[in-house]
């Protein structure tokens, strides 16, 4: 599998006067899988958006590959098609599973590789059915949403994001809508893809995910990155009292 570097260089990011990224440096090395964690509405969101030019960053550089994304030259956007084709290369799943209701899982799974790859329907359908049986749901192909679980929405949007092929994943609180007992199925879903060299940057608040599955972990607050470090550093050994603070309160809440 082809993993893609992201550099992120001294990123910032405004929504009028509120400064919600502030100078952020990050390296997410290929092959590897970066959790960013910390307390709501520290930027976290906001940054994995500006990664895949979801969001439009204010100064800085995001470069995929080497390549500048969003962006032909500071303050120059890039046309759509050179952006689009930029894009390819990263899937992103989001806390919503964002599927169509009229569709099968199959179907839904299989809509991106015609419309968007232009594939024939015949190889984007068996692409789509790998996909989904990779995901777990080899039986579910022919259900439509209503008659799946989150869970199971969850794993089919996670399909048809690892059906393009891309070389980075990018994960928002994959999790955060689902009942607790649906969230494991997803994320062993996420850490086979781990297990395969899949590039993955995932915003989570399951911890224990981070301390285990985790090349690196990126906490920060109030738009700032504080610390990059091993699951190890950041859990066990914080150098920074913002840390200590959060992870004591997290413990505090969900008995981690």
């Amino acid at each position: 599998m082809q993993a893609s570097s992201v550099e992120i260089s001294k990123v910032n990011k405004f929504y009028g006067p509120f400064h919600a990224l502030k100078d952020v440096d990050l390296s997410i090395p290929p092959g590897k899988v970066t959790c960013l964690i910390g307390p709501s509405g520290s930027g976290k969101s906001t940054l994995l958006r500006c990664i895949n030019f979801l969001e439009e960053y204010d100064s800085g550089e995001v470069r995929i590959d080497g390549k500048l994304m969003g962006y032909d030259a500071p303050g120059r956007k890039m046309s759509g098609k050179k952006l689009r084709q930029m894009r390819r290369g990263v899937g992103m799943v989001f806390q919503q599973f964002n599927l169509w209701p009229h569709m099968t899982a199959l179907q839904n799974v299989a809509e991106g590789l015609i419309r968007v790859r232009g594939l024939p329907k015949s190889e984007a359908e068996a692409r789509a059915t790998d996909a989904l049986r990779k995901v777990g749901l080899a039986d579910k192909t022919g259900n439509h949403p209503a008659r799946l679980s989150g869970g199971q929405q969850q794993r089919v949007a996670i399909a048809r994001a690892i059906a393009m092929e891309p070389q980075l994943m990018l994960f928002d609180e994959p999790t955060s809508a689902l009942d607790p007992e649906l969230v494991g199925e997803v994320l062993n879903v996420m850490k086979t893809l781990a297990s395969e060299g899949m590039t993955m940057v995932v915003v989570t608040h399951e911890m224990g995910f981070a301390a285990h599955v985790a090349d690196q972990v990126a906490f920060m607050e109030k738009g700032e990155l504080v610390a990059v470090d091993s699951p190890q550093g950041i859990f066990h050994a914080p150098k920074d009292e913002r840390i200590w603070n959060f992870l004591r309160t997290y413990r505090e809440r969900n008995a981690f």
